[in-house]
């Protein structure tokens, strides 16, 4: 369980910092109904870098357990809008965006278990 949190902070980080990197492969994503796409990328990007540094630290590592939980919560719409997008456009691989779906809850999963 030790390294598994190193393992998601690592993952949470290098997944912000992309959100910085490369902000227009993310505002692809975002539901229509979701306003300052641009400002929003970078805000979720910020808080996953967050997320991941506050599961390094004893201290703060349940405040980021949760925090981790409400961001995977909060950009879940943004996965079924990527499903529904990859499809329109590439029909051969829309079972990998499918996969993908259930996969926000192992990482609630996974993030609830460093709440202690």
């Amino acid at each position: 369980m030790f390294q598994s949190k190193f393992i998601l902070a690592f993952l949470l980080v290098v997944a912000g910092i992309m959100h910085f990197i490369r902000p227009h492969f993310f505002m692809k994503i975002m539901p229509d109904y979701i306003p300052f796409h641009l400002k929003m990328v970078y805000i979720s990007g910020a808080v996953e870098i967050l997320c991941g540094i506050l599961l390094l630290f004893p201290e703060t590592q349940k405040l980021g357990a949760y925090l981790c939980i409400a961001l995977f919560i909060a950009v879940f719409p943004a996965n079924i809008e990527m499903t529904k997008k990859f499809y329109q456009i590439h029909h051969k691989y829309f079972w990998l965006t499918v996969v993908r779906l259930p996969l926000q809850f192992v990482l609630i999963w996974w993030a609830y278990q460093f709440r202690k």
